[in-house]
């Protein structure tokens, strides 16, 4: 008889999802599965759905909830790293499945990042073990961003500017003053390295604020900074 395989959470390559000593690699997982319907022409997980010819199909994994719960070591787990979850379509009991997980789960630090900002207030006050944030490539997205993470209550909330398309100008100390953490990174596929001169003034405005700054690799520049909260 073969014994089947129990599900596990899986490693991920994305450089800012550290466990929670801060140093070692986190992990992903994705309990709704299907083609994101948050349609971004630089998205990485479409292309893969288009070139490997899978399931298209909107569903959830509860197998993906189940890997995290029997996961007893500290993870750092960075949830819906290929799908929207706080899309309006998505079913709420799905989202709320999620957010059992994560109450029944409090050693693991589970990481959001989000399009959709408007709809995190629903879910406020997050976890504590809950590290929010929203993606900001243009000045548009980062405005509506920061409404969104000012309405609610999470540990930590963060901006990834990641792929940075645009200038986007901060505001002291307004904009900075209920953050925690800011990514800075480029577009992958295809490659399109941002202006040094807006990384700069992003890098310039987070020191003024003491907020500490993740540069991921795929930035060209040589002066990579790596900092995580220590929250």
């Amino acid at each position: 008889m073969v014994r089947k395989e129990e599900n596990k959470i899986q490693r991920t390559r994305i450089e800012w999802v550290k466990n929670p000593d801060n140093e070692t690699q986190g992990y992903s997982s994705n309990p709704v599965k299907g083609y994101c319907p948050i349609a971004c022409p630089y998205c990485y997980a479409r292309a893969l759905y288009d070139r490997f010819g899978w399931d298209k199909t909107i569903r959830f994994d509860v197998k993906e909830l189940l890997a995290i719960e029997k996961h007893k070591k500290p993870a750092g787990i960075f949830l819906g790293s290929t799908f929207e979850l706080f899309w309006d379509g998505l079913e709420r009991f799905w989202q709320d499945s999620i957010f059992r997980t994560i109450r029944a789960c409090p050693q693991h630090r589970f990481f959001f990042l989000t399009k959709q900002p408007q709809n995190l207030i629903q879910f406020s006050p997050f976890p504590l073990n809950c590290w929010v944030g929203i993606t900001a490539t243009n000045i548009k997205q980062y405005v509506r961003g920061l409404v969104g993470l000012k309405a609610i209550q999470a540990k930590v909330k963060y901006v990834s500017f990641e792929p940075l398309l645009g200038y986007i100008p901060i505001n002291l100390p307004y904009d900075l003053d209920d953050l925690n953490w800011v990514i800075i990174g480029a577009q992958t596929k295809p490659n399109k390295q941002p202006n040094p001169g807006w990384v700069s003034r992003i890098l310039n405005a987070c020191d003024i604020a003491k907020v500490p700054v993740f540069m991921k690799d795929n930035l060209a520049w040589k002066y990579h900074r790596q900092e995580v909260p220590s929250g």
